[in-house]
C-alpha cells in the first residue's frame, strides 16, 4: 500500500504512455505463465487500496489463472493510493517484502512525475519474478487474461 501525489485524472496517460505500459505487460508475459493486469481509477471507493485491489482482482477473474500467479497493479489517481496484489501462487514465492518494495519503487517514480514509467518498471520487475518462479512453457502457456489497461471511474 502506498500514497503518492499526482493531481491528474485517470486520463493523465497519453496514448504513447498507455502503449508503453501495455508493451511492458506483453513483454513480461512472453517469458512467464503469470498474468499481469493494471487497473487505474480516480478514487479508491473504500479508502483502502489493498482491499480495493483484492476486490478488483476478483472482479477481473484473476483468481482463475491455472497456477494462481496473477498480479494486479492498482492505482487510484485522485485518492493518491496504490497497491500491488498477487495471487497465492506468486505470493508464496516472493513474499510480502517483494510487494512492499515494489510499491515503494512506484511511489518514487510517481513522486518524480514518472507515472507511466513507474508502472512499466514495476510490471517489468513483477514479470522478472514471475519468470523466475513460473517460466514460460511453449506447450502449455496461453494468455489467460487481456493485456490492456483497465480504467475505472
Amino acid at each position: 500500500m502506498g500514497i503518492f501525489s499526482p493531481k491528474k485524472s485517470v486520463a493523465f496517460f497519453s496514448q504513447e504512455e498507455k502503449e508503453h505500459i501495455v508493451a511492458a505487460i506483453q513483454h513480461a508475459e512472453r517469458v512467464t505463465s503469470g498474468e499481469i493486469r493494471v487497473y487505474i481509477e480516480n478514487t479508491c471507493p473504500n479508502n483502502n487500496p489493498v482491499e480495493r485491489a483484492k476486490e478488483l482482482f476478483a472482479e477481473l477473474h484473476m483468481y482463475e489463472t491455472h497456477q494462481r500467479n496473477g498480479v494486479l497493479v492498482y492505482v487510484a489517481v485522485k485518492s493518491r493510493k496504490l497497491a500491488i496484489f498477487g495471487d497465492e501462487g506468486i505470493h508464496v514465492k516472493v513474499g510480502q517484502n517483494f510487494w512492499e518494495n515494489a510499491v515503494q519503487k512506484m511511489i518514487s517514480h510517481f513522486n518524480a512525475k514518472h507515472f507511466a514509467e513507474g508502472i512499466a518498471t514495476i510490471v517489468t520487475q513483477i514479470g522478472n519474478a514471475l519468470h523466475t518462479h513460473f517460466p514460460f512453457n511453449r506447450k502449455t502457456n496461453t494468455n489467460e487474461l487481456p493485456d490492456d489497461i483497465v480504467f475505472g471511474d
